[in-house]
């Protein structure tokens, strides 16, 4: 069965749209609520982060679940009012508030263990990081996802033509802000929080999408050079059609290990996997559906019969 892209670019298109603008209406109201595009972890705030569970092997520990609103109580009344609170399998809980002394943290878990019932030493985890520390680390993450845009985008203008790269660089866009969008919306309805490691997931969502986009090219281009007299959306659906399967099985592998890490991989990678599985698939998806078919729309309007150079030649 033949899949024919560019007749139902339209389709495609559409999609797209409503899962950005999505996104974006998440982005807003997430900004308006917390000053924030996405809820920020403690990398990118600063602050500390107490996480923290009932012993349950105490007789009567765990008769009843931890409440937000019990918890909240606590916060009021050391002044840290404004302070993240997240539940955890009913009988745990993570705690994100401004940067806490040792003694306010001893006092705090104290306070908790008075009002709730006894915490397992084991499964105690606390996290502190400053607001400089905080700022550098996003600022670095920025940094390199500019610097990879720019990269691509100079060797894609080097190995193809500079139409070719604009719109890889678009198709890239559309999977992060797809991936944004989709994390916006988890932080609003799930209280997810985005750290370091979601700036590593958009790296490598960038390079994962940009390899299905330049085989999809590679054989676009191959496919005109060796018809370069046939209409563009023929070669671009042929080039699609003849690099399906690699893009399926490629897509289908990689994602294989990450819906394991997300199930199995613990708390510390389970929203990094996510962040991949939804990069990933958006990826596949934009160098199917975007990027070539608006490479097709692109050349069918200039009139332009695609001619081949020494350099693709070459290349």
């Amino acid at each position: 069965m033949k899949l024919h892209v560019i007749r139902q670019r339209s389709l495609w298109w559409t999609i797209s749209a409503l899962v950005i603008l999505s996104g974006i209406v998440a982005m807003f109201i997430s900004w308006q609520q917390i000053g924030a595009p996405l809820r920020p972890n403690l990398d990118f705030v600063g602050g500390t982060r107490l996480q923290l569970e009932l012993d349950c092997t105490q007789p009567n520990n765990c008769d009843e679940p931890i409440e937000t609103g019990t918890v909240r109580e606590i916060l009021s009344r050391q002044g840290l009012e404004g302070s993240s609170i997240q539940i955890l399998d009913e009988y745990g809980v993570s705690i994100r508030t401004s940067s806490l002394t040792p003694e306010q943290r001893v006092q705090l878990q104290e306070d908790l263990t008075a009002e709730i019932g006894a915490f397992d030493s084991e499964s105690t985890l606390i996290d502190s990081v400053g607001p400089t520390v905080g700022r550098q680390i996003f600022t670095a993450g920025l940094l390199a996802l500019i610097v990879s845009f720019a990269g691509i985008m100079v060797y894609l203008s080097f190995r193809f033509q500079p139409d070719y790269a604009f719109f890889a660089i678009v198709a890239l866009f559309h999977d992060v802000l797809v991936t944004l969008g989709i994390f916006s919306i988890l932080g609003l309805v799930l209280g997810v929080e985005v750290d370091s490691l979601f700036i590593v997931s958009l790296l490598t969502i960038v390079g994962f999408s940009v390899n299905d986009t330049v085989v999809i090219y590679d054989r676009i281009r191959e496919n005109i050079q060796l018809n370069p007299d046939r209409p563009i959306d023929v070669t671009v659906d042929d080039a699609v059609n003849q690099t399906l399967a690699r893009t399926i099985n490629t897509s289908l592998t990689t994602l294989l290990p990450l819906i394991a890490i997300f199930f199995l991989g613990g708390d510390t990678l389970k929203y990094f996997a996510l962040a991949l599985i939804v990069g990933f698939v958006a990826g596949a998806y934009s160098s199917i559906f975007i990027a070539s078919t608006l490479l097709a729309l692109w050349r069918e309007r200039n009139e332009k019969a695609m001619p081949v150079t020494v350099d693709e030649a070459e290349g």
